[in-house]
């Protein structure tokens, strides 16, 4: 690369300072000229530990966007301002990365399409799960046609009790919901991205709000308080695909469930099956006899980058900068995220009604 980008960071919140600035900050190809957020203190904090001297700091991301000079923007804010924040950037020039989900609404998240196509400016959604070393090696074997037609599969996010009591998580207005829109869009899109399937026919869901009610719960990060935990504590879908493929979708956040696992997926194919469970699982039939394979992901491949392992974070931040450089199709496109934002309302959507809801009909 011969360009060094300006990056511009609006939020700088915990998933600014766990995800972003810690593995932007490892690439010469991207100086961090501006930071903004509403608490300019967090501001303050960001710009001193990781951007260039001379960095600016902002509490309203408008006056960031006004900067001609920056390239980039990366969106880390609460799910209800991701398109009103993107879509201004990229009307002011800017490329932009958006945290997961894409949007609150599915309409939301349509809008924030159309302004990429609009302004010509590259959208991207930050799915880093699909930079994972058994992502990677599960998504070569799929499009090597390994697992043949892969018309069943499983989308995971089951948290036993590890309920978020931070900043915004648990109020629905702000967030749009809970595991679901938060750690099952992770789930859901990497089992979109395997099958490389993204025409639903029909999704049918459920949501609860069971162990939210209880007072001085056990949790990760201490009880929380049930008058605040307005989205729910688990969530499930079922999706039916318009080729008739069936994904079973499951989220929590609490759970009374010993089979916990997040940001995974199962898939059942017409050639082989696998799944990530207890690391990549590769299961099938040969010469009339049942196979288990567990692949050695500790042996080198495509997570190593110079001669050391990046992380799932390290490779989501390098690929992202490499297509706007080389004019690439980001890994994760906004047409793909859109689709994970649709079926997740379908979702909250059946939940509400009791209905299944049919998707794309004319």
């Amino acid at each position: 690369m011969s360009k060094v980008y300006r990056v511009g960071i609006i939020g700088c919140g915990g998933i600014a300072n766990g995800k972003h600035l810690p593995s932007l900050s490892k690439l010469d190809t991207v100086e961090l000229v501006a930071f903004c957020d509403i608490i300019q203190s967090r501001a303050d904090e960001a710009a001193e530990k990781y951007g260039v001297d001379g960095a600016k700091v902002y509490t309203d991301y408008k006056e960031l966007l006004k900067d001609g000079t920056i390239d980039i923007v990366h969106v880390l804010t609460p799910n209800e301002s991701h398109a009103e924040i993107s879509i201004a950037s990229m009307e002011a020039d800017k490329h932009v990365m958006c945290e997961k989900p894409m949007a609150k609404t599915a309409a939301e998240a349509r809008s924030m399409v159309e302004a990429a196509k609009r302004t010509g400016k590259k959208l991207t959604i930050g799915y880093n799960n699909r930079f994972r070393g058994d992502s990677l090696h599960l998504k070569q074997m799929c499009e090597d046609g390994e697992l043949g037609h892969i018309y069943f599969a499983k989308a995971h996010a089951i948290r036993r009790r590890a309920v978020p009591t931070w900043g915004v998580f648990l109020d629905e207005e702000k967030q749009g919901g809970g595991p679901l829109i938060d750690i099952g869009t992770h789930a859901l899109d990497l089992t979109l991205w395997m099958m490389d399937n993204y025409k639903p026919k029909v999704v049918l869901g459920t949501k609860y709000h069971e162990l939210s009610k209880k007072e001085n719960a056990a949790n990760a990060w201490g009880p929380w308080d049930p008058e605040k935990f307005t989205v729910e504590d688990s969530a499930f879908g079922m999706i039916v695909m318009e080729n008739g493929a069936t994904i079973m979708l499951e989220s929590s956040w609490a759970l009374n469930s010993l089979e916990v696992d997040e940001a995974k997926c199962s898939l059942s194919g017409t050639e082989a099956g696998a799944d990530m469970k207890g690391g990549l699982r590769i299961n099938g039939e040969k010469y009339s006899r049942l196979y288990t394979n567990e692949v050695d992901l500790k042996s080198g491949g495509v997570a190593f980058y110079e001669g050391s392992e990046e992380s799932a974070p390290d490779i989501e931040m390098r690929k992202w900068i490499e297509a706007i450089d080389k004019d690439l199709e980001p890994v994760v496109t906004p047409e793909q995220a859109c689709v994970v934002s649709e079926i997740l309302e379908a979702i909250y959507e059946s939940a509400r009604t009791g209905k299944a809801v049919y998707m794309n009909q004319n």
